[in-house]
């Protein structure tokens, strides 16, 4: 049975980003969900922000719900679970199930930690022109959080590229709220002798924090710097595995978590 006309398609999905005043973020996101259409063509996919770019995450979901649908997939478009997927999100979901009380919500993970990712990081990786080898080590570079969890996760994630290798070494960095930064981990591991030191962007899109990475990381002397991962063609691959891990999910007191 269909609910106002969503019928087979399945459930459709609103991705939340970030968001950013930077134009790039954006673009990059909607080609990202370009991917996934092309992937899925049956599924509506909407793309909703947290902030700076409309419509926002409510909007979004609640738009939906006005035009019929009686379930929907809310998925964290985020690339490790802190403060935006575990407070952000679930205050707009506590919302929309009072103004919307009959909407089944599945409410999805972030995009990573996901092996997935990792692939999306070597891919990103080789459009430089470095490549893993034991004479250069690699910056894992991410944009840093208050939440020492998702931190501790950007450091496992470098533990299992060193082991996927060759890399010399592989270390994390953080462009805001933890240490090293970009530059201090460059510099530190030219400093202790490395021929050559590249950097993995561990990013969904180019904006701000992008900037800040390949500013500092160029200006300690790093080989190379991969662009963002939102136009790796792992990350749609990602979103629509994502999407079916909460979609298999029952929905509980209208908010599905998984």
């Amino acid at each position: 049975m269909s609910v106002g006309g969503f019928d087979g398609g399945g459930v459709p999905l609103v991705a939340v980003a970030h968001g950013s005043q930077d134009e790039r973020s954006s673009a990059a996101v909607e080609r990202l969900f370009d991917g996934v259409r092309r992937l899925r063509p049956e599924l509506d996919v909407r793309v909703a922000y947290l902030d700076h770019v409309t419509p926002g995450a409510e909007e979004a979901i609640t738009g939906l719900a006005a035009e019929g649908a009686g379930e929907v997939v809310v998925l964290p478009t985020l690339l490790t679970a802190a403060y935006h997927s575990k407070v952000d999100l679930p205050e707009v979901l506590a919302r929309v199930r009072e103004s919307c009380p009959w909407l089944r919500i599945h409410y999805g993970q972030t995009l990573g930690p996901h092996p997935l990712l990792l692939e999306a990081v070597e891919h990103q990786l080789t459009g430089t022109d470095v490549a893993p080898d034991p004479a250069t080590a690699l910056v894992l570079a991410c944009a840093g959080s208050s939440d020492a969890g998702a931190n501790a996760t950007i450091g496992a994630l470098a533990e299992q590229l060193a082991a996927r290798g060759p890399w010399g070494r592989v270390v994390p960095a953080f462009a805001s709220m933890a240490s090293p930064t970009p530059g201090e981990a460059v510099a530190r591991l030219r400093e202790s002798g490395v021929a050559r030191v590249a950097v993995a962007s561990y990013l969904l899109a180019p904006g701000f924090f992008a900037d800040r990475v390949a500013d500092q990381a160029f200006a300690e002397g790093a080989a190379a710097v991969s662009a963002a991962l939102a136009d790796a063609p792992e990350l749609a691959r990602l979103v629509v595995h994502r999407y079916e891990e909460a979609r298999s999910g029952i929905p509980l007191s209208g908010v599905a978590t998984r």
